[in-house]
């Protein structure tokens, strides 16, 4: 995949406007330098020894992945933009982790699965087409900029979904609900949009 060049500046009116002119800001948005810690709730403690990731629902047969056995998975790296719905942009974040579509192929999914719930830390939860996982940009992050993702921002491991409102990108993710039909998540059960689209300013449940 292409890889993005990494803004370098330190004036994030230039980063706006550059990024306006590409067309790469959505609108409402303002665009960051930085990469501000938002969450519902306290940040989870992270042992490998019990951590496991989930994958269940309209599929043939579970499964359970140790830390170890996650951690042995294929890794990939993509560069991508990250739109939180609380109004800020930023751009060109490197990521690396493990590819959706690269654990889909271990996945004998029903046909009638056409959503997941992304299960999380302390029972927080987000809805999200299976169509709009099943993209070459979406992965489950264990670094962000050549670095481990800090606990605060999702450690030990991260969903990003970089085509829709951040909220949607879960932290501390511990497993995948496969559905035949959309059920709210946590954030959509309190009045955020059920999909989330930035281009469309999708942010609560009556925005079109």
């Amino acid at each position: 995949m292409e890889q993005k060049t990494v803004y370098e500046g330190k004036d994030h009116k230039e980063l706006e406007r550059r990024m306006l002119a590409e067309k790469r800001l959505p609108p409402g948005q303002s665009a960051t330098l930085k990469w501000p810690v938002l969450h519902y709730g306290s940040v989870p403690r992270f042992d490998p020894q019990t951590w496991d990731f989930r994958v269940w629902g309209a599929m043939e047969t579970p499964l359970r992945f140790t830390w170890e056995d996650f951690s042995a998975l294929p890794r990939s790296r993509i560069t991508s933009d990250f739109h939180c719905v609380t109004r800020w942009s930023r751009f060109d974040n490197h990521w690396e982790g493990v590819l959706f579509r690269e654990l889909l192929r271990r996945l004998r999914l029903k046909p009638e699965a056409k959503y997941a719930l992304i299960h999380a830390e302390q029972g927080f939860t987000a809805n999200v087409p299976l169509s709009d996982l099943d993209r070459e940009n979406v992965l489950l992050a264990t670094h962000h900029d050549g670095q481990p993702l800090t606990a605060e921002h999702g450690y030990p491991l991260r969903l990003i979904v970089p085509h829709l409102y951040a909220w949607k990108s879960v932290k501390w993710v511990r497993g995948l609900e496969f559905l035949e039909h959309d059920a709210p998540g946590f954030w959509e059960q309190n009045g955020y949009h059920m999909y989330g689209d930035p281009w469309k300013e999708q942010r609560f449940e009556d925005d079109q």
